[in-house]
């Protein structure tokens, strides 16, 4: 299994709006970076991604898993963009926000850190593991 990251603004895509998708999931469409369309034709159904709300709140709220792998992005006609459905899993216990990650000098590592702006990334297991518990979460 493989671990990832999906960023979404709240005010355009909100974990709350994926919650109410329930086991149908959504497209994580509308992703326009190559490195971030790459990652996604990485994926395989069953891996697991943190939901990370991005703007202000910038935190980890959420645990979604791939539910289907890359396919073409029903929003665009342009055939170079691909996307993969994920859905909810659990809400995180305690938000873990981006300061809290930058603190931790297990995770200085961690692509959030280094490219933050990167809105599709890979995460890995000993990352997981920790965000996972300071979320207050199994992993």
């Amino acid at each position: 299994m493989t671990y990832w990251l999906f960023k979404s603004e709240p005010s355009t895509w909100s974990w709350e709006d994926q919650l109410a998708k329930g086991e149908a999931g959504e497209e994580w469409d509308g992703v326009r970076n190559y490195q971030a369309r790459n990652f996604m034709r990485e994926m395989k159904v069953g891996d697991q991604g943190f939901f990370y709300h991005s703007q202000k709140e910038k935190a980890v709220v959420g645990l979604a898993e791939v539910i289907a792998e890359a396919h073409p992005d029903s929003t665009t006609e342009d055939d170079r963009w691909e996307c993969v459905d994920i859905k909810a899993v659990t809400s995180v216990k305690r938000p873990v926000t981006l300061d809290m990650i930058k603190q931790d000098p297990r995770l200085s590592e961690m692509v959030l850190v280094r490219n933050s702006r990167l809105s599709v990334q890979p995460v890995t297991q000993a990352e997981w593991k920790i965000v996972c518990e300071l979320a207050g979460v199994s992993p």
